[in-house]
């Protein structure tokens, strides 16, 4: 019966892909790319440039529950300090795996070992994010309240991406994040910004949430049924009359990716939080730029239609 179950579900996450295609653009240009491997394929959602696509009819609302706590202003949630943003690490097929021990979510988890080396960094703070890039195979393992064990991982959930593929999650899983989603292909990294590009979304988080999601997200993180309210997945995009011009260096970047690209609700956090890739390279006078720019520049666009548990 589990097993008719977990198959239902694995349908249901595929056809919601497909549909959701139906809501995104026309063409695609080359994917990110992280050694030899693209980050998803280009048609994937964290790859669509949004720049066109409409605005839902929702977007006012949506976007004055997102500034509803008071913090009415995009924010870096990285920075120089190694305290700050989401750390990861590139290995091979050389890095030994590792045994995984769940001890929450264990039941929506890809199970283990993954190639994450005893050292491998972990997110400061509590939620202590894990995540490793094999750029052999191009598979991308993240785990979220992970500890080293001494023999292995302890994790709380831990989910594997195929970064050659399109496929979601089961319908209704977790994984590293609270929506589903994968954590890699949403953060801000140094050598994009320094390349003067970023071309694909970012990922952010608000404080509350509706009990719902759009994929690619896969899973919720609220009770509440107010539709006012951000599900996870939610897409929002940096409106296009709103002046970047007097904006420079690597806000600047950040910002045109917002313009064309947006960002997408992963998590409950602080509202307007968008997350970058922890990295002493950071400059932080040029980061508190991104501090001017009100949630009221933002404009919330349709990608795919809303799943209600």
């Amino acid at each position: 019966m589990r097993r008719n179950l977990l198959f239902v579900l694995i349908v249901f996450a595929a056809w919601t892909f497909t549909h959701a295609q139906d809501y995104g653009p026309d063409t695609f240009t080359r994917p990110p790319t992280v050694g030899n491997c693209p980050v998803f394929p280009a048609d994937n959602p964290w790859n669509w440039d949004v720049s066109g696509l409409p605005v839902d009819p929702n977007s006012d609302n949506y976007i004055a529950a997102i500034s509803a706590s008071g913090d009415e202003f995009l924010h870096p949630d990285f920075g120089s300090n190694p305290d700050y943003g989401i750390p990861y690490i590139l290995v091979d097929d050389a890095t030994p795996p590792a045994e995984i021990t769940f001890t929450a979510y264990g039941d929506e988890s890809d199970p283990g070992p993954y190639p994450i080396p005893a050292d491998a960094p972990v997110e400061a703070g509590d939620d202590q994010h894990v995540l490793a890039l094999n750029t052999d195979n191009c598979m991308l393992y993240e785990m979220y309240n992970a500890e080293y064990n001494g023999a292995g991982w302890n994790a709380d959930a831990g989910a594997v991406f195929d970064l050659l593929s399109n496929r979601l999650r089961p319908a209704g899983w977790t994984s590293a994040d609270a929506a589903g989603l994968p954590i890699f292909p949403g953060l801000v990294r140094y050598d994009e910004v320094m390349s003067g590009a970023i071309n694909h979304a970012l990922r952010f988080t608000v404080e509350e949430s509706q009990r719902a999601y759009i994929a690619p997200a896969t899973h919720w993180a609220s009770d509440s049924s107010d539709s006012n309210l951000p599900p996870m997945g939610l897409r929002l995009r940096l409106r296009a009359d709103y002046d970047i011009s007097g904006f420079t260096g690597m806000s600047r970047v950040i910002l045109e990716a917002l313009q064309r690209y947006g960002m997408i609700v992963a998590d409950n956090g602080t509202s307007w939080f968008i997350t970058g890739a922890t990295d002493t390279r950071w400059d932080d006078e040029d980061l508190d730029q991104l501090e001017d720019v009100p949630g009221s520049a933002f404009e919330v666009v349709m990608t795919g239609e809303l799943v209600t548990p």
